[in-house]
This record gives C-alpha cells, sequence and structure tokens, in this order.
C-alpha cells in the first residue's frame, strides 16, 4: 500500500529527509489497523521527470510485524505508477485542454527536459475518462458547478483552484481516487469510496 509523505521542499531536502527512518515512520498500520509503529524496510526505487529533475528516486518502505504487509512513503508531487510528476502532467493538460496549445507545445511547455507528445496523448485519454468522478469529488457543498462546462473543463477548473498537489492529497489519502485513473489490474480493493466528500484546499 502506499500512502503520502507531504513534501514541500526541494527532490535534494526528499532525499535527506527520508535518510532517518524515524523522522515520517507511521504509529500504525494503514491496512490492519495495529496501533503500533511500523519497522523500517527499506526503499525502493523509481524514476521521476520533474521540470528541473529527470531521475531515480528513492521512495522509503515500512513492514507491519502484525500483518506482514508493507507501506510505501510517497512523495506527494508523484502520482502512482506514472513516471512525470504531477506538475509536468498539470503543466501540459491545462496548456492542451485549457488554453488550445497543439500537442507539440503542450510538451514543451510542461517539460523544458522535454517530453514525447505521445504520452500527453495517454494522459488526456485517461483524464477524460477520470474527469466526471474527479468533478463530483471535488465539487465543494455551497458551489455549484457550472452546467453549461463539460466534465473535463470543470474538473480542470477545480483543479487549478484548489492546487493539483493538494486535490491529488485529498483524493489519494482520503477517497483512494487516482488523478488520472487507476488502470484496471490496479484498483485498490478493500476500502470504500465515497465521491461526495468535499476538498479541503489544505
Amino acid at each position: 500500500m502506499q500512502i503520502l509523505h507531504p513534501c514541500t521542499v526541494s527532490i535534494q531536502r526528499y532525499f535527506d529527509e527520508i535518510a532517518d527512518p524515524d523522522r515520517y515512520r507511521p504509529d500504525h498500520c494503514p491496512q490492519c489497523g495495529a496501533k503500533h509503529p511500523l519497522t523500517g524496510h527499506g526503499f525502493y526505487r523509481r524514476t521521476l521527470v520533474d521540470a528541473a529533475f529527470d531521475g531515480v528516486i528513492s521512495v522509503r518502505r515500512y513492514l507491519c510485524c502484525f500483518c506482514k504487509r508493507t507501506v510505501s512513503l510517497l512523495p506527494d508531487f508523484v502520482l502512482p505508477w506514472l513516471r512525470f510528476s504531477i506538475s509536468v502532467i498539470a503543466l501540459f493538460l491545462a496548456a492542451r485542454l485549457l488554453n488550445g496549445f497543439t500537442l507539440v507545445a503542450a510538451a514543451q511547455a510542461a517539460a523544458q527536459t522535454g517530453m514525447p507528445y505521445q504520452r500527453g496523448q495517454f494522459w488526456i485519454r485517461r483524464f477524460q475518462k477520470q474527469a466526471p468522478a474527479l468533478s463530483l469529488a471535488l465539487a465543494a457543498p455551497g458551489h455549484p458547478l457550472d452546467p453549461a462546462a463539460d466534465f473535463v473543463y470543470r474538473a480542470l477548473r477545480m483543479l487549478e483552484s484548489i492546487g493539483w498537489i493538494a486535490a491529488h492529497r485529498f483524493l489519494f489519502s482520503q477517497l483512494r481516487v487516482h488523478l488520472l485513473g487507476w488502470p484496471a489490474c490496479l484498483v485498490p480493493a478493500g476500502r470504500r469510496t465515497t465521491l461526495a466528500t468535499a476538498c479541503s484546499a489544505s
């Protein structure tokens, strides 16, 4: 299982923070609920492309001694199972779907290090499929949705207003909802998803 590590520092500072296993050690297991600090269980490595970074990061893991399952502390600027950071994906989707950039121009605007626009086409397809669920999940009480706007436009405007990482933190931590939708083989099991909950922008 993955839980999010709120990270407001540079990637290099993130490396320094996770070097100490006690600093963000969970005090209970989010899977079985055991009220006992988890045991450090090393790291796994994954690639990441961000605006100013293209390389490999380490993700700290912990082990529950009761249920014997692991928990990964994923930095909240990373989307599970995707190589590009949330900020790169957000810049691309906003450039293409809100501002009408061409695919190539949107790719250039999103990542100075370069990204294939074909990857952006994949994000667009997944975002369009996920947009109705995002619109419902992120709708705050007392703020009705614009009935004239389609779901893609609504979801993008909400994400821009709330902040993509803040919205991701809420969706992932509270609802287990992926910003671009879970692949069918990776949909989390055993957790109720309630899309009527309002998002806190904190």
